[in-house]
Order: structure tokens, then C-alpha cells, then sequence
């Protein structure tokens, strides 16, 4: 298992656990991560819920090492099954969920912070839409979340570019709540997710999907979008470069095709 849930009174912890990898997601992960959020929804007895990563970083992305080869069918089954399973599920849990962030946050990664409700970073975090590196676009319903925090031509500028930005930048992009000192980080998120489970949580759990409703078009109709363009660049030769590039540890030579 390399998801862990642990709890501490209506507070419960999940935490990305593949330290060695920089909690790069798996297969298995995705589907451990679908078992916990689900769980976590339905349980009354939560009322407050705390994603981290153990170790040094949040989450580096996907593991690339471990990307399935097959055809663009196998990959939208995959993509909607797996990785769009869980982020509806995290986004549609009725209880505040808190992101607490040190080191990498990439990838998949970002997708993940962006799906909280609430982000809390070290300061010596780091954030990226890196998905132009392996010739992807962004997944995990990361555009839709970044389009609804950020002016277009930033969200933009931050997928067109897939460069890694500090928690200081990030803060003042509007992408996280706080920054903290380092040492600080897990005592701060506890504390937080401690007062809002204190509050009237079935309350704050409406006002939640009144945010959603707020802000447009659902991501459920989002993910359905995502779910074609995945896959299609999944066949892409720039895809398999990208890929190759990174396993070589090269720059890529994409050719746009």
C-alpha cells in the first residue's frame, strides 16, 4: 500500500506514500486513492480531510517508468476509470480537504492540489504543469481547475511553458492559501482541518457545491473533453519522445506530430 489514511479525532490524513519515488503515482496508487477519497466521503465520523506526501515531496507526477503501451481506446478506459475516477471523487467530497505541499507538487501532482479546497505549502515547495515535457496535456481536470483561479493567458502561460514555480509565486498567483516554514507545515494543516471540523460541516459541504456551481461549466463535462485528448496524444510520436527523453534523461526533440 502506498496511500495511507490515518485520523486524529473528525481529522483524517491521507498521505501519498512512495517517498523513494517522490510519491510519483502508480497504477495501484490511483486505484488506493479511489478506495480513500471514497471512503472518506461517505464517512460521517470525518468531517475534515488533510492529502500529503511523505518525505520530501508532495507528488513528482505520474511514473513515467510505468506507462502502459497499448491503443488509444485501452488509454481513455484507463484515463476515465483511474486518474479522472479519483479527482471527481475528491472534488465531490462534502467536507473541507486541505492540500498540505512540500517540495514537488508536478504533473498529476498539481492536478491533485488543485482538486482541494484549501492548499497550504511549504516553503520550499514547488509547482508545475509539466505535462509538455512528455508531450501531454495537462490531466486530472488541471486546466479546469487552473482556468477558475487564474486569468487564461497565465493558466496558459503556465501549460504552454510547463515551467516549475516556487510557493512564493504560486501564493501570489492566487494558487495557495499560505506559505509556511517548512517544519511547520504538518502542525499548521492539522490545526486547520481541526477548527473546520469543529464547524457546522454539513453546511460548509453545501457551500462547496455552491462554489462549484458557481464557477460554470461542471468538470464532470470537463472530463469528458479531457478524456478524448488525452489518449489521442498518448499515440503521438512526441508522446513516446517525450517519454524517451525523459527515461535518457535528454532534452526532447519534439516534431509537433
Amino acid at each position: 500500500m502506498h496511500v495511507q489514511t490515518t485520523y486524529e479525532g473528525a481529522v483524517a490524513t491521507v498521505t501519498l506514500d512512495r517517498p523513494e519515488k517522490m510519491n510519483a503515482l502508480t497504477k495501484e496508487m490511483r486505484e488506493e486513492l479511489i478506495v480513500a477519497f471514497q471512503s472518506l466521503r461517505f464517512n460521517d465520523d470525518v468531517r475534515a480531510v488533510v492529502l500529503t506526501g511523505a518525505g520530501a515531496n508532495f507528488c513528482a507526477g505520474a511514473d513515467i517508468d510505468r506507462m502502459a503501451e497499448d491503443d488509444l481506446r485501452a488509454r481513455r478506459d484507463r484515463l476515465q476509470s483511474l486518474s479522472q475516477t479519483y479527482m471527481r471523487i475528491l472534488h465531490g467530497i462534502e467536507k473541507p480537504v486541505i492540500a498540505a505541499v512540500r517540495g514537488h507538487a508536478v504533473g498529476i501532482g498539481m492536478s491533485l492540489v488543485l482538486g482541494c479546497d484549501i492548499v497550504l505549502a511549504s516553503d520550499n515547495a514547488r509547482f508545475g504543469q509539466t505535462f509538455r515535457r512528455i508531450g501531454y496535456a495537462p490531466d486530472g481536470g488541471g486546466i479546469w481547475f487552473l482556468t477558475r483561479r487564474l486569468p487564461m493567458n497565465i493558466a496558459k502561460e503556465l501549460v504552454f511553458t510547463g515551467r516549475v514555480f516556487d510557493a512564493a509565486e504560486a501564493h501570489r498567483l492566487g494558487l495557495v492559501n499560505h506559505v509556511v516554514p517548512d517544519a511547520e507545515l504538518g502542525e499548521r494543516a492539522a490545526a486547520m482541518a481541526a477548527d473546520m471540523a469543529e464547524g457546522p460541516t454539513f453546511a460548509l459541504g453545501l457551500s462547496k457545491k455552491l462554489f462549484h456551481v458557481a464557477a460554470g461549466p461542471s468538470l464532470e463535462d470537463f472530463l469528458e473533453v479531457e478524456a478524448f485528448v488525452q489518449p489521442t496524444l498518448g499515440a503521438t510520436k512526441d508522446h513516446k519522445e517525450g517519454v524517451a527523453a525523459f527515461r535518457e534523461k535528454r532534452r526532447p526533440k519534439f516534431t509537433g506530430r
